[in-house]
């Protein structure tokens, strides 16, 4: 490995390590968010894509919504009961978009909104 490569590599292991708690969890929703666009964009009959997809995001907001359940977890009681019912409503609008009854867009844009608010949050400390 030469110099350049060895450089790059432990410049990413440092950055890796400085990340905070808000901006790994706005990478997992940026990340999330990009698969349902992706996947919004063709024909939803692409059943595969469109299930893994929403499983995706499923899971993210059920990680979310456990760490807000948690009584030590520090956001206000208010946000914290907020968060649950996004993440309730993004499981049963899951279902309903998996029985083509639905639109991909407002989970779309519940992840945007969520991001728009961390990366906002994070830009203030």
């Amino acid at each position: 490995m030469n110099a350049t490569r060895l450089a790059q590599s432990a410049y990413r292991d440092q950055a890796r390590s400085v990340r905070t708690d808000r901006g790994l969890e706005y990478d997992a929703f940026a990340r999330v968010t990009q698969r349902l666009v992706m996947v919004a964009g063709k024909d939803q009959q692409d059943m595969v894509n469109l299930a893994a997809a929403l499983h995706d995001n499923r899971r993210l907001w059920t990680i979310l919504a456990t760490d807000v359940a948690d009584a030590q977890n520090p956001l206000p009681a208010s946000l914290r009961a907020r968060i649950v019912y996004l993440a309730q409503f993004c499981h049963q609008h899951s279902s309903a978009v998996l029985n083509t009854k639905a639109s991909l867009q407002p989970l779309i844009d519940i992840n945007t909104a969520i991001m728009r608010g961390l990366s906002d949050r994070r830009a203030s400390q």
